[in-house]
């Protein structure tokens, strides 16, 4: 069947585009859109209607297409014969309109849409910008403010708010095809001339003064170091102050200077990468899974509530069982409240959020979970208790039940031990806060089944979570690999660094936060505690941890306590220096011997960086990942590192593993081999001359 087709109903010429599964823009479906446009103006059509088959209308650009050389018409080609068109072209769209294919709506004189639709310019997401008039569309039918917020965050749109916007002229409640031949016919019977929107100024006295400069300085603090929001930003200024056909020029060449851009390699990179990490290797795609109704939860605090909230949300009902009823309110009343943040930011209605609280159901008896499909434990990180909840799962729970535990770091195998149906254990390892974070660590023991692994993936994806498949060995992926970058980050600042500077550095870069600043949102108390109930070894070198010691036994517990490595507002919780905290650090320095020097932000950001990488590699040596390209998922969005950097294993790529090698085997000389020793698959690849990316490609 063709990708386009075109059929006259009447006088109403009607273009189908039927390209599955997205409607994606490739080469064939511009050609026959280019066309059939072309065609239908010898025709005796008097109006066009322009609309999809299958679950959506255009979707947007091929990105397979990216990085080849283009073929004619390109979109800007077949935007300029929709926007010429001497009769009137409606797009009629459902589904989901985005980028390119929302750039195609944009350039069709009038646009309608099923009430379910939504239409939007995610290009940001992959560093990108529209690069098809989107910038200069937009602001020209919705508004300079609404537009600037609209294409600097990517995400869709409802109808009925793209409709109120005016970037819609008419919400269809059923029959797509039905309602758009009314609304042709309405526009034919009134002669209604091509609207083009290429035709509509901006007056630039309708802009408030400043409002660009406002707008850019907040994506500094919201969009740190990313191209092309700002560049959007220069763009839809461009529509206020140039001519049309200048605007599209400044549009073209700035989406060139960021599809060339390591930032958006990096985003295209991850956006990949997030659909590889679904795709377990050595499991066959038809391997059967289990079916998930109901759930338990061990442990109703923090990380068990938000647990159960991503059940809730999808319909599954929950049962929350704690050791007594006091805990159990004290845990609903948390869940209750992290609702109302969620219906206060306009995300959740009323009755939302009463059934989804309807579906959790506590209690204080094991013999309640007998009939639940899955139970995640979400108690203390302590082995032996964990070992006694299994225990119990294992003598109240169905046969078949998935019995998970939500572990950070401790050993799978061990907790499956306890139980006399080890291929049923699997580890969950949600993220906190559990109802926000999207990664979810899967980590299989040796003896977890087939099908429990891939029905713990594919319930990842039913509960919105982004899953990724980790070995059973102490803190898995991400927390084994967070050990050496805390470790440096401690390391650095007891040999001469400030917190400030380490967190301003690594901020600057772009990650989400600070290392220092995580500790105190995290509470250092919290590894304090842990490191308690280790032996001296296990422990390792006081320098990485004395710090942070210090701190918690002077009652410095981090932003709980108003004080950690900063100094925290009781009401806003803004940050500050506190000198204290730098006599501190002197005084370990000295008891341990160390000559506090300047450190350079370079070397801050390399030790911390490098070490990731060189942690990561033998995770992949040892198989504890299954490609690099899910230990960038796993930092991304586990760990806040900065998607435009595309995670540390690809941010090793794009920089040179020679580089990297290099500096590692400069820090073994200057620090010691106990922590810089190159792995031996960085060594061998950067002396090959190889890759991360091209070690993948050669395993399969």
């Amino acid at each position: 069947m063709s990708t386009v087709n075109y059929e006259l109903i009447g006088d109403i010429g009607v273009i189908r585009l039927n390209n599955p599964p997205v409607n994606a823009l490739s080469h064939g479906l511009r050609e026959g859109i280019w066309g059939a446009i072309k065609n239908a103006q010898e025709d005796a059509s008097k109006a066009l209607v322009l609309l999809c088959e299958g679950r959506t209308f255009i979707a947007g650009a091929d990105i397979t297409e990216f990085g080849k050389p283009p073929q004619a018409p390109g979109l800007s080609e077949v935007i300029t014969e929709i926007e010429n068109s001497c009769k009137p072209v409606i797009a009629a769209m459902h589904g989901t309109a985005l980028g390119g294919g929302f750039e195609v709506a944009l350039a069709c004189h009038y646009r309608c849409a099923l009430a379910s639709a939504k239409v939007g310019l995610p290009e940001v997401k992959l560093g990108l910008l529209p690069g098809a008039g989107g910038t200069q569309r937009t602001p020209r039918l919705a508004g300079v403010a609404a537009a600037l917020e609209l294409i600097t965050k990517g995400s869709p749109i409802p109808a009925a708010k793209a409709e109120s916007l005016k970037l819609i002229d008419r919400v269809i409640d059923d029959d797509l095809l039905k309602g758009a031949l009314a609304f042709a016919r309405e526009l034919i019977d009134r002669n209604a001339p091509p609207r083009r929107v290429r035709d509509i100024v901006i007056d630039p006295a309708s802009v408030p003064e400043g409002l660009f400069d406002d707008f850019r300085q907040r994506l500094e603090k919201r969009a740190r170091g990313q191209l092309a929001p700002q560049h959007i930003v220069t763009c839809i200024e461009a529509a206020v102050h140039q001519p049309f056909d200048e605007g599209l020029t400044k549009e073209l060449n700035l989406f060139i200077e960021c599809l060339l851009s390591s930032q958006s390699a990096a985003l295209r990179h991850l956006f990949f990468a997030e659909r590889t990490a679904t795709k377990i290797q050595g499991l066959p795609k038809d391997t059967p899974t289990r079916e998930i109704k109901s759930v338990g939860i061990i442990g109703g605090g923090t990380m068990g509530g938000g647990i159960a909230m991503n059940f809730a949300n999808v319909g599954i009902p929950v049962k929350l069982l704690e050791i007594d009823q006091a805990a159990i309110e004290r845990g609903l009343a948390v869940i209750d409240k992290n609702y109302n943040i969620t219906l206060k930011k306009g995300k959740l209605t009323e009755a939302q959020k009463t059934h989804c609280l309807s579906l959790i159901e506590g209690t204080t008896d094991y013999a309640d979970l007998a009939e639940v499909d899955l139970v995640i434990e979400a108690v203390f990180e302590n082995i032996e208790l964990k070992q006694e909840v299994f225990a119990k799962l294992d003598q109240f729970c169905k046969p078949g039940a998935i019995l998970a535990t939500n572990t950070s770091y401790q050993d799978i195998d061990q907790i499956a031990a306890a139980t006399n149906r080890p291929e049923d254990v699997i580890g969950l390892h949600f993220f906190s806060p559990a109802n926000v974070m999207k990664l979810l660590e899967v980590v299989r023991g040796s003896k977890s089944a087939d099908d429990v692994i891939a029905t713990a993936m594919q319930l990842a994806k039913i509960i919105k979570k982004v899953p990724v498949l980790a070995g059973n060995c102490f803190g898995f992926i991400g927390n084994r690999m967070v050990r050496p970058y805390g470790r440096e980050a401690q390391l650095c600042l007891i040999e001469g660094a400030t917190p400030e500077q380490i967190d301003t550095v690594m901020q600057s870069w772009g990650m989400a936060m600070g290392p220092m600043a995580v500790g105190d949102l995290a509470g250092l108390d919290i590894g304090y505690k842990v490191r308690q109930g280790l032996n001296e070894a296990e422990k390792g070198d006081p320098k990485t941890y004395c710090i942070a010691d210090a701190l918690v036994e002077i009652g410095r517990l981090g932003q709980k306590s108003g004080a950690g490595y900063y100094r925290y507002d009781p009401k806003t919780r803004a940050r500050s220096s506190d000198p204290e905290v730098l006599a501190l650090i002197e005084a370990q320095a000295e008891a341990h011997g160390i000559e506090r020097r300047e450190i350079s932000d370079e070397e801050i950001l390399n030790r911390l960086t490098f070490a990731l990488i060189n942690e990561g590699a033998k995770i992949l040596e040892d198989g504890t990942a299954q490609r690099p390209s899910d230990i960038d998922v796993v930092y991304v969005y586990g760990y806040g590192f900065p998607p435009h950097r595309g995670g540390p294993m690809h941010y090793a790529d794009s920089i040179g593993l020679a580089k990297v090698y290099e500096s590692i085997c400069a820090f073994r000389d200057q620090h010691g081999e106990a922590y810089w020793t190159p792995a031996p698959l960085l060594t061998r690849l950067a002396q090959e001359g190889k890759t991360f990316a091209s070690w993948t490609n050669d395993q399969h």
